[in-house]
């Protein structure tokens, strides 16, 4: 659909703000994505903007609104990953794994497919069925030494689980791996890591802000449990892997 060309430019200014702002204020991202909205409701790239400020603010129901919209209007299937991650932020893991079953899968790309596995782990693991979750992940995408921009998270939600499932030594494999793969930083895998090793990072400036330090200070916690705080997927791929 076109839209006039002073129309077309404030819709244009208005999704500029929403993927400049999504990351570091997402209300704020979603507040433009609403006045995108109102301008042209029938773009599909305005609904898909739309979808993602909604789920960043995770109002999944109206990020799945949308998203539908948007599927309906260009008939793609990229955004099935993420609508099934709708459905687990909803409460219905039980649906996002119907729809990992659904023929729309194969169509995705690679990277879709990969992120539609990390959905379903991640709805494994809201059943409560950390061991189906561990199988999901076990895949060529992560058995392979090639570095693809979905690695970091594969690698990342597959050692979560595996920690999840009391296999420590396999956790922290894994994470090891995943931090290897992170060279953006995309996880925090490195803290992890760090944790199930028994180091806590020292804030040594507490309420002096005037104190001076080159760095971090470590400490060994010879006491302290492994962490093991679980992660939600949703946000990883999906972005809901």
């Amino acid at each position: 659909m076109s839209l006039p060309k002073t129309l077309a430019e404030d819709v244009a200014r208005n999704l500029v703000m929403v993927a400049r702002l999504i990351d570091e204020d997402p209300e704020e991202a979603y507040a433009y994505s609403r006045i995108a909205l109102r301008l042209a409701s029938r773009v599909a790239a305005v609904r898909e903007a739309a979808g993602f400020a909604a789920y960043a603010t995770q109002k999944y129901a109206e990020a799945l609104a949308e998203f539908r919209a948007s599927r309906r209007m260009t008939g793609s299937v990229d955004l099935w990953p993420v609508m099934a991650d709708c459905e687990r932020g909803l409460g219905r893991p039980e649906r996002a794994m119907a729809m990992a079953g659904e023929p729309e899968v194969q169509k995705l790309d690679k990277a879709g497919q990969v992120e539609m596995r990390l959905v379903a782990a991640g709805a494994r693991r809201d059943m409560g069925q950390i061991d189906a979750a561990i199988v999901t992940l076990q895949s060529p995408e992560l058995a392979s030494s090639s570095i693809q921009p979905w690695t970091p998270r594969l690698r990342y939600a597959y050692a979560d689980a595996l920690l999840e499932a009391g296999r420590e030594d396999e956790a922290r494999e894994w994470f090891g791996k995943a931090l290897e793969a992170d060279k953006d930083g995309s996880t925090d895998a490195s803290d992890r890591l760090a944790e199930l090793d028994g180091v806590a990072f020292v804030d040594v400036l507490g309420d002096d802000e005037d104190a001076e330090t080159d760095g971090p200070v470590s400490s060994s916690l010879d006491d302290s449990p492994a962490g093991d705080d679980d992660v939600d997927e949703r946000g990883d791929g999906a972005d809901k892997a």
